[in-house]
């Protein structure tokens, strides 16, 4: 047996929320169906760069924007650029006049989720297949055997998206950059000396193909990337349930590096191995009925760029707007949402590309310091 939704929302992440959250606004019941078990199943983490002209629109559309401000984290867009010798090249204070003020994923998602009526989404639910039933609806398959109907499937379900192969072939590829992700907990009274060195908001050190992007996040605790070109494997050779030996492997690649740029790994309270995918840039389909991507489902590309998450909130709220000016229409929605959706992702994964180029490529501090002082390097 089927449970039938006129529309599904396949994702709880940002985008899915604001899509879900948009059509609520605009009078327009979905359902929202997630594999976490609960809001609480994890901690989202991270620290957002929320921009003007894509995610802070697309919570003024959900009518969250006031909210917003109450989360945002003051002193957040204060930005330092270093180099492996822990020289300052950059400094930028924060005074409130920024266009990109920075929020804790975890907080803006429970905005989102606290935005929408109870029921609204549906935990626990796995996605292990969907295939179209003809006319424009959709079957999904959940792995508790339960499914659903539906007459618009919308894939808000990530880079590694259960939907994604109704509409395309594409699947994510490796970018080279691989992230060994760390936590110092408590900084200032624990780490006093990275948080010295970090700052109050975004760090940056390079040099050498890789370098340590960091945040200082509300709680107090410091997250820091440890990023370098990497093949494909080599995080599968690290034992990172052996904490002293993980960072013994990662702090390899920073031999020369100054003593307080190592601590980011050296003093770290935990590890965490991720790698970077991204779609093919100009990622795009023909349009098929009754289906549609959001957010890294439809364009997942490197973070170079900090385009992700607004982007994904962007989509969402456009996707919601155009169903709810074309009453009746699902299809007429679908065309003009797509037809903005492909031309602006294209350009945001081409930026973040190159972005992952100049900060991993040759002279990679002299590029960023002159991005930072006088705009993008030249090419």
């Amino acid at each position: 047996m089927s449970t039938h939704h006129p529309i599904a929302i396949i994702g709880a992440g940002l985008g899915g929320l604001t899509a879900a959250r948009v059509l609520h606004v605009n009078g327009i019941q979905a359902a929202t169906f997630e594999l976490e078990a609960s809001a609480s199943t994890r901690t989202q983490g991270g620290m957002l760069d929320i921009h003007e002209e894509n995610g802070q629109k697309a919570l003024r559309a959900a009518g969250l924007y006031e909210d917003f401000l109450k989360i945002v984290h003051e002193g957040g867009q204060e930005m330092r650029l270093v180099g492996p010798d822990a020289v300052v090249h950059v400094s930028e204070k924060d005074d409130a006049t920024g266009g990109r003020p920075e929020v804790d994923r975890g907080d803006l998602r429970d905005l989102l989720l606290n935005s929408l009526p109870d029921g609204t989404i549906h935990w626990g639910r796995k996605v292990t297949g969907a295939h179209a039933l003809g006319d424009g609806r959709h079957e999904v398959s959940f792995a508790d055997d339960s499914a659903i109907t539906t007459d618009l499937l919308i894939g808000a379900d990530g880079a590694w998206s259960r939907v994604r192969p109704l509409l395309s072939d594409a699947t994510p590829a490796y970018t080279g950059i691989s992230f060994a992700e760390t936590d110092l907990y408590e900084a200032d009274a624990r780490h006093s000396r990275s948080a010295a060195v970090i700052g109050g908001g975004f760090f940056i050190s390079l040099g050498n193909r890789c370098g340590f992007l960091a945040h200082r996040e509300t709680d107090g605790s410091l997250h820091v990337y440890a990023a370098l070109k990497a093949d494909e494997g080599w995080l599968d050779a690290i034992d990172f349930t052996d904490l002293a030996a993980a960072k013994t492997a990662v702090l390899a690649h920073f031999r020369d590096w100054h003593e307080d740029l190592r601590a980011l790994v050296a003093d770290a309270d935990t590890i965490t191995p991720r790698r970077i995918h991204a779609l093919p840039v100009g990622h795009r389909w023909e349009r098929i009925a009754g289906v549609t991507l959001l957010g890294d489902a439809a364009h997942v590309m490197s973070p170079f760029a900090g385009e992700g998450a607004n982007l994904a909130m962007f989509d969402g709220a456009e996707l919601a707007e155009a169903l709810a000016a074309h009453p009746g229409d699902t299809e007429a929605a679908l065309a003009a949402y797509e037809q903005a959706l492909f031309p602006r992702s294209e350009a945001s994964a081409a930026e973040s590309a190159a972005g992952l180029e100049a900060m991993f490529g040759d002279q990679a501090l002299e590029r960023m310091i002159q991005f930072f002082t006088s705009g993008p390097a030249a090419e």
